[in-house]
């Protein structure tokens, strides 16, 4: 742990300046396109519709949706609180709508440089590296990391928490959650790809709309006390609160880091379903993954802080151990706080409630993790098919995921870091370089929508090169208009 604490301050540190900064830039070059674009957003999630070989914006959403909300969002939150204050929400919700524009990047250039093999549209992080960058070898690093980190690293984190919410709300053991969630998990991704897509879309919209839906309640029963929460907050997020000003740094470091691990923008989680996706234009799908950041940061997240903070079920504490507010003694910041947090209005209720949404959100997870295993799996294969290789990266992620369900959590969370910090810094690393693409290709939506037009794309006026799916699209788009009388 010592080993791993360090290593983890090390990527960390770093990364959390360099995503904001990272955010910023893009925000400013892509003239807030997060923000500005939001009434497309919503149209796009609406309307959009799939094909034999891709799926509809809205499968896509619920596919990214299913990993970037998952424990992070109940978990995660009251650790982000615990480390670094209350402030640590207020930069949550900074680092999302930052984020908001690196997200846009990394799917667009996931549409961009997808590829289709096997009947089915296939791409993300390595695709983009190996396409737009041109480094083979830069790319299999990427797919390798991206592996290890979703087939292996990650997968117990998902599933301790799991574990942790049903033994504080039931007292079942950890390893008999292991177990169950092995098991529905192992009829799921063995199903192959359309089952994985067919559970996330039922499941996620449903999932996030019902937990939401109760933390509002929760938040209102405690109306009197938003007032002053949402003083602290800000209070504390700049160091002004007399007892949290000395963690200034913390707030900001783990509200950072918190909102990197659950909403996941420029570690590049999104832009595996973002590639699946059938649209017009790759902009479409970049603006539609900007939205869910706000979905799970903005909505999910901040649903959990806010509802941990004003019914006071919540513990702060320093790097020395010293505590400065304690409300729930001997208990590890998790899902314990949201539970205890739900459990003020409905007494008996909280444990169960948040346990089985907890469950719910992590299972997602799981399941899109192994949709992003197989996705860089078929990247390093080229896609040629590969059953047994597919069958032994499904079977090792079925073990990590029991593994962790029985591990301690400071250790699962630990590994999950290293992890997400390594993907991070080769996925934002490579998008400094790559981002051209991409803004070319908003700014061609801009100027088609600004025509009145529905936005075609077609990369060789804008001289993007290796976008080989494209350039056969408008192809055949141009043949069939030839043909018209």
């Amino acid at each position: 742990m010592d080993f791993l604490t360090t290593l983890n301050d090390g990527l960390w540190n770093p990364l959390v300046v360099f995503a904001l900064g990272f955010g910023a830039l893009l925000t400013i070059l892509t003239r807030g396109v997060q923000l500005r674009r939001i009434p497309d957003m919503i149209r796009l999630i609406v309307r959009g519709s799939g094909s034999e070989s891709g799926i509809s914006s809205f499968q896509a959403l619920a596919l990214t949706l299913s990993s970037r909300v998952g424990v992070g969002n109940i978990a995660g939150v009251p650790t982000a609180i615990a480390l670094g204050g209350p402030g640590a929400l207020f930069w949550m919700a900074a680092m999302a709508l930052l984020g908001g524009a690196t997200a846009f990047i990394e799917s667009t250039l996931a549409q961009i440089y997808k590829t289709e093999a096997r009947g089915s549209y296939w791409g993300g992080i390595p695709y983009y590296i190996e396409k737009g960058l041109r480094k083979r070898w830069l790319a299999v690093i990427a797919a390798t990391t991206a592996i290890t980190l979703y087939a292996v690293l990650a997968p117990g984190v998902q599933s301790n928490n799991i574990a942790a919410g049903f033994d504080t709300a039931m007292g079942v053991p950890t390893w008999l959650t292991g177990s169950i969630v092995v098991g529905v998990l192992g009829f799921v991704i063995l199903g192959g790809r359309s089952r994985i897509v067919a559970v996330t879309e039922k499941v996620v919209p449903f999932m996030a709309a019902g937990y939401i839906v109760a933390a509002l309640v929760v938040i209102a029963a405690h109306a009197s006390e938003v007032p002053g929460v949402l003083r602290l907050v800000l209070a504390s997020a700049f160091g002004i609160d007399s007892v949290f000003g000395g963690i200034v740094g913390a707030a900001v470091a783990w509200g950072v880091r918190r909102a990197l691990f659950s909403n996941v923008a420029g570690i590049g989680e999104g832009t595996y379903g973002s590639a699946a996706a059938e649209v017009s234009h790759p902009a479409k799908q970049g603006l539609v993954q900007s939205f869910s950041i706000y979905i799970d940061t903005l909505f999910v997240c901040m649903a959990t802080g806010l509802m941990v903070l004003v019914s006071g079920t919540y513990n702060v504490e320093t790097d020395d151990g010293q505590r400065l507010a304690t409300n729930i003694e001997g208990v590890p910041a998790g899902p314990a706080y949201a539970q205890a947090a739900v459990d003020s209005v409905w007494s008996g209720v909280g444990p169960y409630f948040v346990a089985i949404a907890l469950a719910l959100f992590a299972f997602t997870t799981l399941v899109a993790f192994a949709f992003i295993s197989e996705t860089n799996l078929t990247f390093l294969t080229r896609g040629k098919p590969q059953p047994r290789l597919v069958l032994g990266m499904r079977l090792v992620l079925l073990a990590m995921t029991f593994y962790g369900a029985v591990e301690a959590a400071d250790l699962v969370w630990a590994i999950g870091d290293v992890g997400y910090a390594a993907l991070g810094w080769v996925n934002m690393v490579c998008l400094l370089f790559l981002a051209k693409p991409a803004l070319l290709a908003l700014r061609d939506y801009d100027r088609q929508r600004k025509a009145g037009l529905d936005p075609e794309f077609d990369p060789g006026p804008l001289g993007i090169a290796n976008a080989e799916y494209w350039v056969g699209r408008a192809r055949e788009r141009a043949a069939a208009e030839q043909k018209q009388p």
